[in-house]
C-alpha cells in the first residue's frame, strides 16, 4: 500500500473552473475505488482559512501540512498543474493546458512569464504527466520538448444532470430568459481572447433578430474589447451577461438553451462541450485543437475565425429538426463515454507505473 497526496488547493475558488471540477471529481472517484492505496487529500497553508470548506471523502484524509512533510508521502499528484513547494519522491502532475506557452494574446506577458516558468518546473520534476487529451499531449511533445513516454492521455470525465427537463420545460424557461419566440444560444467561458467571444457576436449579427447570445463568464483578458463590440454594435438587447453563475443555474442555462457556440481558439479539453452534450444542448464548436476529440460525429464543427461559418452551422442546430434530434441523441451517447470513473481507474494505473507496479 502507498500513501498518495492529491492536491486540493483549487477546488476552494468562489467560482471553479474546469481545473477545480477535475480535482474534485477525480478525488472522489479515486476514493470510491477498491484500491489498497491511501489517499491525502493536501491544501496550501493559502487555503487555512477555508479549512471549513475542505473536501472530505470516505478512503481519504486531510493533512494540511503534508505540502511541508513530503518524506510521509509515496508519490504526490499535482492536479492543477503547479508543483508543491517542496519536492517529493515521486511526482506526478496533470496538465490542463499550454495557453501560457503558446498563446501570445491569450493573457498578459507578465502571466505568460509566471506560469510559463510554473508549467516548466512541473513538467520537469514529474515522472509522469496526465493530460485530458491527444491534442495537449502533442504539444507538450512539439512544444515543451517532453518524452512521449512520460505522458498519459486519460480523457476527464462529466456528471450528467441529476434531472432533465421535459421539452416544454425547457421553452418554458426559454422564454423567461430571452422572451417568447426567441432562440437563445449560450457561451460558456470567461470572456476572453482565446475563448473568441467576439466571433461568435459577428455571428449573431448575421442571424435573425430573435436569436439571443448568453455569455456566461466573467472578465478574462482582453474583455475591454469584447464589451466595446457589444456596445459599438448595439447588441445589448440581444446579448445577456450572467457573468459567474452558480451550477444549479448553469444547468438551467444548457437545458434551456438552443445551442451552445463555443468558437475558442485553444483548448487543453473543453468542459462546456461535454457538459453540454450531457444536457440534450446541441454544440456550435471549432474544428481545432481538442474540441473534435471529445465531440466526435455528434456536433457541428466550424473554422473558428470565420463568422459566416460559425452562423450557418448554428442554423443547422436550431432551425433544423432532423439534424437538431440527431446532434441531442449522439451527444447524449457520446458523453456517457466520458466517466469520472474511468478516469479515476486510468489514473489509479498511472500510479501504479511510478511506483514500480505497486498493487492497486
Amino acid at each position: 500500500m502507498a500513501s498518495i497526496g492529491l492536491d486540493a488547493s483549487y477546488i476552494l475558488g468562489a467560482f471553479p473552473t474546469g481545473s477545480a471540477t477535475y480535482s474534485r471529481r477525480l478525488i472522489e472517484s479515486l476514493a470510491a475505488l477498491d484500491s489498497n492505496h491511501h489517499f491525502v487529500i493536501c491544501y496550501r497553508m493559502s487555503r487555512w482559512p477555508k479549512r471549513r470548506e475542505f473536501l472530505r471523502t470516505a478512503g481519504t484524509s486531510t493533512r494540511m501540512l503534508t505540502f511541508w512533510r513530503p518524506w510521509r508521502i509515496d508519490l504526490f499528484h499535482s492536479l492543477a498543474q503547479r508543483p508543491p513547494s517542496f519536492r517529493f519522491r515521486r511526482e506526478v502532475v496533470t496538465i490542463h493546458d499550454i495557453f501560457p506557452i503558446t498563446g501570445h494574446d491569450y493573457s498578459t506577458p507578465e502571466y505568460r512569464r509566471k506560469f510559463s516558468a510554473v508549467l516548466r518546473e512541473a513538467m520537469a520534476r514529474a515522472a509522469c504527466i496526465v493530460t485530458g487529451s491527444r491534442f495537449t499531449a502533442g504539444l507538450l511533445e512539439s512544444v515543451c520538448r517532453v518524452e512521449r513516454a512520460r505522458i498519459r492521455v486519460i480523457p476527464y470525465g462529466v456528471d450528467p444532470p441529476a434531472r432533465m427537463l421535459a421539452s416544454e420545460e425547457r421553452l418554458r424557461e426559454r422564454e423567461r430568459l430571452v422572451g417568447p419566440g426567441n432562440e437563445m444560444l449560450l457561451s460558456v467561458g470567461n470572456l476572453e481572447n482565446r475563448k473568441n467571444i467576439i466571433n461568435a457576436l459577428r455571428a449573431l449579427e448575421t442571424l435573425p433578430e430573435r436569436y439571443h447570445l448568453q455569455l456566461v463568464g466573467g472578465n478574462g483578458h482582453g474583455h475591454e474589447a469584447i464589451h466595446a463590440f457589444i456596445a459599438e454594435h448595439r447588441l445589448e438587447g440581444r446579448v445577456h451577461r450572467s457573468g459567474y453563475v452558480s451550477l444549479a443555474m448553469l444547468n438551467t442555462f444548457y437545458q434551456s438553451a438552443s445551442a451552445l457556440v463555443f468558437p475558442s481558439l485553444e483548448e487543453g479539453f473543453g468542459f462546456p462541450v461535454l457538459e453540454a452534450m450531457t444536457h440534450g444542448l446541441p454544440v456550435v464548436t471549432s474544428n481545432t485543437s481538442s474540441i473534435p476529440e471529445l465531440g466526435g460525429e455528434a456536433i457541428l464543427y466550424a473554422d473558428p475565425r470565420d463568422p459566416g461559418a460559425i452562423a450557418s452551422q448554428v442554423l443547422q442546430a436550431v432551425e433544423s429538426s432532423d439534424v437538431r434530434a440527431r446532434m441531442i441523441a449522439a451527444g447524449l451517447a457520446r458523453a456517457r463515454e466520458f466517466t469520472w470513473k474511468r478516469t479515476a481507474e486510468q489514473t489509479l494505473q498511472v500510479y501504479s507505473e511510478v511506483l514500480g507496479g505497486a498493487s492497486t
